[in-house]
C-alpha cells in the first residue's frame, strides 16, 4: 500500500505588527485585559498584499527547503475563508506565480481546521494513485474581514500562511488523520458573504465581518481537542508518551491550557506560538509546525500531533512522523 509523508513545510507572515498597544488607541481594551484572555501580545497585518501573495511564499519556503522544482507539483489545495476572489481560487493563482504548470488545483473552506482538511484531502489522493507529490497551504489575510470597532474580535485575529508538501513514501508518515464536521453549530462562527440581490429580490445584507460566540467556542474546541487527541492514539495504538509534541490551531491560550489540563499533561508538550501572531485561522497550525521544526523541537523520526477546530463548524487531528 502507498504511503505518504510530509516531506517539506513553510510558513510566510507579513512584517508589520499590531501589538495590544496599538489596538488600546482604537478598541476599549489594553495589553492587560488581552494578554490574561487570550495570551496574544500581537499579531501580523498585511499592509497591502493578498491572501494569494502570502501562500505564494510560504509555498515557496517549503519547496526551496527540499530544492524541489514547482514542475514537480502535482495537486495544490489551498485552504482559506478570506479568498482574492470567487473566482479564480486563490490556489490558480499559486500555481501561475509558482510555476507549478502541472498542478490540479483547488481551494476548501474549513475555516481554522482548513490545514488539517487539506492534510487528509491530499493524503487520500496521493494514496488513490493519481498523484505522487501535493502542495497544500493554509492560508487568510483575516484583516480584510475584522470588525475594527469590536474588541471581542479584534484583539484576535492575524495574517499569515502555512504551507508543506505531502509526498508518497514507502515509509508510514501519516498515521492517522479524520475530519470532522457539525453544521447545526455553525452561527456560533462565521463570516457574512454576499446576500441575495438580484432582478426580482434583495435581502438585507449583514456586514462582511467575523462574528464568535466566545463561550460556546470556547467549550466546543476544549471537548474537541481532546477527544481528537485520543481518537488519532486509539487509531494509530500509540500512547501520549511516544508523541514528542501537539501542534493545536493557535485560537486562545485559555483552551490550550483546559486541554492540557483535562489530558493531564504540561503545557510545554503544546507548541505555543499565539503570543506573536494571535489566531491565523487555516494558517495557525502549519505556522506552528514549520517553526517547531525550524526551531529543533521536532526531528525525523518524531511523532506529532496537529489538532484543531474552527467555523463550519468543523475539527480534525493527523498524527504524523516528521
Amino acid at each position: 500500500m502507498k504511503e505518504v509523508r510530509i516531506l517539506s513545510t513553510g510558513r510566510y507572515v507579513p512584517e508589520k505588527i499590531l501589538d495590544n498597544d496599538f489596538l488600546s488607541h482604537i478598541v476599549d481594551t489594553n495589553d492587560e485585559w488581552i494578554t490574561t484572555r487570550t495570551g496574544i501580545k500581537e499579531r501580523r497585518i498585511s499592509t497591502g498584499e493578498n491572501t494569494s501573495d502570502l501562500a505564494v511564499k510560504a509555498a515557496q519556503d517549503a519547496l526551496r527547503k527540499v530544492n524541489m522544482k514547482p514542475e514537480q507539483i502535482e495537486l495544490i489545495i489551498v485552504a482559506t475563508v478570506t479568498p482574492d476572489n470567487f473566482t479564480p481560487s486563490v490556489s490558480c493563482i499559486v500555481q501561475e506565480k509558482i510555476g507549478a504548470k502541472s498542478a490540479a488545483c483547488f481551494d476548501i473552506n474549513a475555516a481554522c481546521s482548513g490545514y488539517l482538511y487539506s492534510i487528509d484531502i491530499a493524503s487520500s489522493m496521493i494514496k488513490g494513485g493519481r498523484y505522487k507529490n501535493a502542495l497544500i497551504i493554509g492560508v487568510e489575510v483575516l484583516s480584510k474581514v475584522v470588525n475594527w470597532k469590536d474588541r471581542n474580535t479584534c484583539v484576535l485575529f492575524g495574517d499569515g500562511a502555512g504551507a508543506a508538501i505531502l509526498s508518497i513514501s514507502e515509509e508510514k508518515g501519516i498515521y492517522s488523520s479524520f475530519i470532522a464536521s457539525d453544521g447545526s453549530k455553525g452561527n456560533l462562527l462565521k463570516i457574512p458573504a454576499l446576500q441575495v440581490n438580484n432582478i426580482v429580490a434583495t435581502v438585507e445584507k449583514e456586514e462582511s465581518f467575523i462574528y464568535m460566540d466566545g463561550k460556546e467556542v470556547f467549550k466546543f474546541a476544549t471537548e474537541v481537542i481532546v477527544n481528537s487527541i485520543q481518537r488519532v492514539l486509539d487509531e494509530s495504538n500509540l500512547n501520549i508518551e511516544d508523541i514528542k509534541l501537539i501542534v493545536p490551531h493557535q485560537a486562545n491560550i485559555r483552551i490550550i491550557e483546559f486541554a492540557a489540563k483535562k489530558l493531564k499533561l504540561r503545557t510545554d508538550k503544546f507548541y505555543i506560538n499565539i503570543e506573536r501572531f494571535g489566531n491565523t485561522s487555516a494558517a495557525s497550525i502549519g505556522i506552528a509546525l514549520d517553526e517547531a521544526i525550524e526551531k529543533g523541537l521536532l526531528n525525523k523520526g518524531d511523532n506529532v500531533i496537529l489538532v484543531g477546530f474552527g467555523g463550519g463548524l468543523t475539527w480534525g487531528a493527523s498524527l504524523i512522523k516528521i
